[in-house]
């Protein structure tokens, strides 16, 4: 047994049968090491446990040719090894696969190691180039990638080629599912589209019919005020006075118009026309009425832009299907 003191783990040997007395010889027994744990047991456990633990280090092998990411998850505390296809895998894919191994991961991002964000676009391949950090609940991991050997002239033109090669494949194999696929996401996109759009497009409407009306109101307004003053010359010189009286009146009268439409033309850039003056009118009442009820003018157009490249995107798309079909229907009759 141990004794109690400063040295609670200090082991002593039992002893053994002596050969004296009247018992016969035996073989020696075997020697027990006992152990007593003296004092508090949560003191002890590191040494009651093995001390080796899955390391917190980010290690990047290759195994057949594809990098093998090692890492461990921050929920779950597992080491977890991750296959990567450099040339068909991205960021993005990659945080994606993280977050659905461990569910507890709240926000993920990888840096360079000058700290610059890394899009999500971006393909594996060229993030293994070079170091990078590993950031996951704002905790950072540094990555060393392993250096690769440089390949010869030939080899690195044979390894193009067959990158070709095996995307060519790729696209002829997959490109009815990815057709399918972009078609699916752009008619989501475009009812999405039209679903932010309908309100807009509502109030659109009744700020233009207001402007239109106003307008309308403005340029009959013009119409009457060249009547009114073709009525008082004529008035003025039949009338009131005689014409050798109103004709330098008159003169004057066209001269200021002639002012004013140079004037116009130096303030808008613009020459003065009538559909012109209508349409600056129009956008004039058109964006005052837009801030008075609030209509974002930039959104509506940003989306209005968004819709167009969508719509073309789909028409694209549909063009391309259409074309295949073609081919394939002249292939059956030859």
């Amino acid at each position: 047994m141990l004794r109690r003191g400063p040295w609670p783990w200090r082991a002593r040997l039992l002893p053994t049968p002596g050969a004296h007395g009247r018992a016969p010889p035996r073989p020696p027994a075997l020697q027990v090491l006992c152990v007593k744990v003296c004092g508090s047991l949560k003191f002890y456990q590191s040494d009651l446990y093995s001390t080796l633990v899955p390391s917190d280090e980010i290690t990047i092998n290759y195994k057949h040719g594809l990098p093998l990411i090692t890492l461990t998850l921050p929920s779950r505390k597992e080491r977890c090894q991750f296959v990567v296809k450099p040339m068909l895998s991205t960021v993005g894919s990659f945080l994606q696969d993280l977050r659905n191994e461990d569910k507890g991961i709240r926000t993920a991002a990888i840096f360079t190691a000058d700290g610059t964000e890394i899009a999500a676009s971006t393909l594996m391949e060229i993030l293994l180039m070079n170091d990078f950090k590993l950031v996951i609940d704002k905790i950072t991991y540094d990555v060393q990638c392993p250096k690769k050997e440089n390949l010869s002239s030939e080899q690195t033109a044979e390894m193009e080629n067959m990158k070709s090669l095996v995307y060519r494949l790729f696209t002829a194999l997959h490109l009815e599912e990815f057709q399918k696929k972009r078609e699916h996401h752009l008619l989501e996109k475009i009812d999405h589209l039209k679903g932010q759009l309908q309100p807009l497009e509502q109030m659109k409407a009744r700020i233009e019919a207001r402007s239109e009306a106003k307008i309308s109101g403005l340029l009959w307004a013009g119409l009457a005020m060249l009547f009114v003053q073709g009525g008082a010359m004529a008035w003025l010189t039949w009338w009131v006075y005689s014409w050798d009286i109103m004709e330098p009146v008159t003169y004057f009268i066209t001269f200021a118009n002639s002012m004013v439409f140079f004037a116009y033309f130096i303030v808008t850039r613009q020459d003065y026309t009538y559909s012109a003056v209508k349409s600056r009118q129009f956008l004039h009442f058109f964006h005052k009425r837009s801030k008075q009820q609030h209509f974002d003018v930039v959104q509506y157009n940003k989306l209005k832009d968004d819709l167009a490249k969508a719509t073309k995107a789909l028409r694209h798309v549909r063009r391309s299907v259409y074309l295949r079909m073609q081919v394939e229907e002249l292939d059956e009759k030859k």
